[in-house]
């Protein structure tokens, strides 16, 4: 039973087995309850919107929607949601993106027991958190990327362009995409050709492969 000072929390992975063990450190910590599961990003955007979540908890790479588009559908749509991201990739890309993103922080999977509890903590007290090994070489990187007068690089595309590609990616037809998305089929096509031109590409294939470097999709 959740008591009335406990961080309710939104636990969102597409693999049952890893929400199970992560749902056993979490609730086995006084003041942290999961209240919610999700096998998926879009199922997880459902989740915050049909109770109060304090605290949401997503895998980086999920079907549907990834945990990065979930997190900025959750942040536009749930600001006192807190959000920390889940991963099994030591990736720096994957980290800012899910700053970006509105994340306060970013979990490895292989240290979750050690590291997940402390971050949720430092999440719902409003700091951020980043995994220790991983905060020296974010920090170096970053500060040699400013003193060299470089800038991190930007999304080159939109919100509803990163969905229409990992669907793409994924396989589905535009017919599919159109259905999935509530969109005209016409609208599909223009997203798939705005996307190509963007990235520079010709087909699926070039597509999937920038899909799975950016972590829409796993390989």
């Amino acid at each position: 039973m959740t008591g009335a000072e406990d961080t309710r929390i939104l636990l969102a992975d597409d693999h049952a087995l890893v929400r199970r063990g992560v749902r056993m450190i979490l609730d086995s910590e006084p003041g942290l309850t999961v209240v919610a599961e999700a096998g998926d990003g879009a199922e997880a955007v459902t989740a915050v919107r049909a109770q109060p979540i304090d605290l949401a908890i997503l895998d980086v790479a999920m079907p549907r929607l990834t945990g990065l588009q979930a997190a900025r559908e959750i942040s536009r749509r749930s600001p006192s949601t807190r959000i920390l991201m889940l991963s099994m990739h030591d990736n720096e890309q994957y980290f800012f993106e899910a700053l970006k993103a509105g994340a306060s922080g970013y979990v490895l999977k292989s240290v979750a027991d050690q590291d997940l509890v402390d971050a949720c903590r430092a999440a719902m007290r409003g700091e951020s958190f980043v995994y220790p090994a991983a905060m020296s070489t974010l920090v170096r990187d970053y500060l040699d990327r400013v003193r060299r007068g470089e800038r991190l690089p930007g999304r080159l595309l939109t919100t509803r362009e990163d969905e229409v590609l990992k669907l793409i990616a994924e396989g589905h037809s535009s017919k599919e995409i159109a259905h999935a998305l509530t969109i005209s089929l016409k609208t599909v096509e223009r997203h798939r050709a705005n996307i190509l031109r963007k990235l520079g590409m010709r087909d699926r294939t070039q597509l999937t492969r920038y899909a799975i470097r950016a972590g829409l999709i796993e390989p």
